[in-house]
């Protein structure tokens, strides 16, 4: 259990530094919160498909590494270029000016129909199969096998809570996502929290193996 909780916080950090992103997912989510059509059906969807992905992907890339640890010193190095990447990028969003508002649109739609919509915000974008499948997978792998389901747990718990904090938070969350200054705050947490974690994979790359 003592190895298990910072797992879980290391799958729990990365997987919620990488989908605070602003987005059409994210204003998606946001939206039907401001609209409260279908809440909970939205919610549990995007955070149950975030879920799905990211077990998949830490299962298949597990497979895939098997006994290569040349492959999977060489993907947690990969991984640490990109996370030390993001990071950067956070920061310097930190730097700018920018907001998150509601997608735009009226009336009143079936529950299908809004699914729809939240699938396809969710499973058409690309970046969601290079976040949870490729990079969160890929790191997700190199866990102890014992250890993989609490990374699992702590990167779809992270989905979880983002996206129930948008949906039923959204007429608390909306005027404070406008606000530039705010993402200013949160782009500078998520950046320091991606540097952190490239250090802990270059770190596990070199000594671990």
């Amino acid at each position: 259990m003592s190895l298990a909780f910072p797992v879980f916080i290391q799958g729990l950090a990365l997987s919620f530094g990488l989908i605070v992103a602003i987005g059409a997912q994210n204003a998606f989510v946001l939206r039907q919160g401001l609209r409260r059509e279908h809440v909970g059906s939205v919610v549990l969807f995007c955070a149950v498909a975030d879920g799905v992905l990211i077990a998949a992907g830490v299962l298949g890339m597990a497979h895939a590494l098997g006994e290569r640890p040349g492959l999977s010193r060489a993907l947690a190095l990969a991984g640490a270029a990109f996370l030390a990447a993001y990071g950067v990028q956070a920061l310097r969003r930190a730097r700018g000016a920018h907001s998150l508002r509601a997608a735009e649109g009226t009336g009143t739609a079936g529950r299908a129909a809004v699914l729809a919509q939240a699938a396809a915000f969710t499973l058409l974008n690309p970046h969601v199969y290079l976040d949870t499948v490729l990079l969160v997978g890929s790191i997700g792998a190199q866990q102890p096998v014992g250890l993989r389901g609490w990374f699992v747990a702590g990167a779809s718990a992270a989905s979880l809570f983002w996206f129930g904090l948008l949906g039923y938070g959204a007429r608390w969350l909306a005027p404070w996502f406008a606000r530039p200054k705010a993402w200013q705050m949160l782009d500078g947490l998520v950046g320091l929290t991606m540097l952190a974690l490239a250090v802990l994979l270059v770190r596990g790359a070199l000594i671990g193996f």
